[in-house]
């Protein structure tokens, strides 16, 4: 192990033993659940083993918190999109039976799915689902938009791109 490792391991366990007892309670206190705040205490400082970089902060409760909300805002937002598929799935006329497994990858699926339409930009965004959801044509979208039939093009094209890489990932 590198002196830079040592470091970073030291800064850590210090980091670790000196904070994680109020970033529990914070988010005891944002989740009103012990083995949820336990959770993603824990996944706050896995998030920081995965940075290369963790020198010494000025405000380590500050940018504990800032990892710990975006954690908070990604279960959230897991928890919305899988009530919403849920509901969508009581909705269909069959009941559908699906494995545990299925589920899971379904729902990891949506959302990467919600993370590149996060990722598109508000033009963009509009542009897909205008093309994908509504099934509108460009020359459509163009004209419900306002914007010319090149811009559609460029931002679907971006927006497909970025579908590629994501299907290849």
């Amino acid at each position: 192990m590198s002196t830079a490792s040592h470091v970073h391991a030291a800064h850590l366990k210090t980091l670790y033993s000196e904070h994680h007892g109020w970033l529990y309670g914070w988010l005891r206190g944002k989740l009103g659940n012990t083995g949820d705040a336990a959770d993603l205490a824990q996944d706050t400082f896995v998030r920081l083993l995965g940075k290369r970089d963790t020198a010494p902060l000025r405000e380590p409760r500050g940018y504990l918190a800032t990892i710990a909300r975006g954690l908070l805002v990604d279960r959230y937002r897991r928890q919305a999109l899988e009530q919403a598929y849920l509901e969508a799935l009581a909705q269909q006329a069959e009941p559908q039976s699906i494995s545990a497994e299925t589920h899971a990858i379904i729902i990891e699926t949506l959302l990467a799915i919600d993370r590149l339409l996060d990722s598109l930009g508000e033009r963009t965004r509009a542009i897909f689902l205008l093309a994908q959801i509504e099934e509108l044509s460009y020359v459509d979208i163009s004209a419900r938009l306002g914007v010319s039939l090149p811009t559609v093009k460029k931002h679907l094209v971006r927006a497909y791109t970025e579908c590629l890489v994501l299907a290849a990932a």
